[in-house]
């Protein structure tokens, strides 16, 4: 099972460390004029963002917080709009970040999505991933467990907490996919940070759950790894729509990590 819904001060930290400082050179880049945040589903908290702390000191950031259900974080002081970010009106270029947090191995057509969240970005502006990837032992484990098993490990893993959400897992929603579908629409990747999740209770059960990705992984021959089950990614929409992007990959086809 992956640690989708986990909401503590763990995974807020993680992102935090790579989400919070582009975001706040982006906000003074451009002093002056309000920024929109656009959160693409509400898995996890907007603090990894660092958006309070700017607010704080003067900048006004206008925050529309996009969910299929009702949100199940604190979404306060954002405009909440329920709908399908397949088909729900978004504004071309209508927002400086957007923020996509363990939202897109839970749905169906992430290219659509994606596209759709880039055509909403202005130029310049900055696109936050979070995704869990699909070519680790614990995505394989995740879509391939009965749902019975995974209702049980979520009980016991994540009690209290809204899921556990669809295993869907299309191949975009890997480290992988995330960087192809980048290259061919001329997005830059800016950051990538890959971690490896778990709760920490109840101790047994986690420890089990960590043996079995272990297993799985090298029984797999090096098609799936245990190294992370989490990607986050900071990429660009580059200010001229013409600009090419080229991407140096090590062996593997992956943009090295920073």
């Amino acid at each position: 099972m992956n640690s989708g819904g986990v909401t503590g001060d763990t995974l807020a930290k993680a992102g935090a460390d790579i989400f919070a400082q582009p975001v706040r050179d982006y906000v003074y880049q451009y002093l002056g004029r309000p920024v929109t945040v656009l959160q693409a589903g509400s898995v996890t908290p907007l603090a990894e963002l660092g958006l309070d702390k700017l607010r704080e000191n003067g900048f006004e950031i206008n925050v529309v917080t996009v969910e299929v259900d009702q949100p199940c974080v604190d979404t306060a002081g954002s405009d909440v709009r329920v709908g399908d970010l397949r088909t729900i009106p978004l504004p071309p270029r209508g927002f400086d970040i957007v923020h996509c947090s363990l939202l897109l191995d839970r749905i169906k057509h992430v290219a659509l999505v994606l596209d759709r969240l880039g055509a909403a970005l202005r130029p310049g502006g900055i696109l936050l991933l979070r995704i869990r990837d699909r070519d680790c032992a614990a995505g394989f484990l995740d879509r391939r467990l009965p749902g019975w098993a995974r209702r049980a490990l979520w009980t016991r893993l994540y009690p209290g907490q809204p899921g556990p959400f669809p295993a869907v897992y299309e191949p975009t929603a890997s480290a992988r996919g995330i960087a192809a579908y980048m290259l061919m629409r001329g997005m830059v990747i800016d950051r990538r940070r890959a971690v490896r999740t778990l709760p920490p209770e109840p101790h047994r059960l986690s420890r089990s759950v960590s043996a079995v990705r272990t297993i799985v992984a090298l029984s797999s021959r090096g098609r799936l790894t245990d190294d992370h089950d989490e990607v986050m990614f900071v990429i660009r929409k580059p200010e001229d729509r013409f600009a090419r992007v080229v991407l140096t990959c090590p062996p593997g086809g992956m943009p090295a990590c920073d």
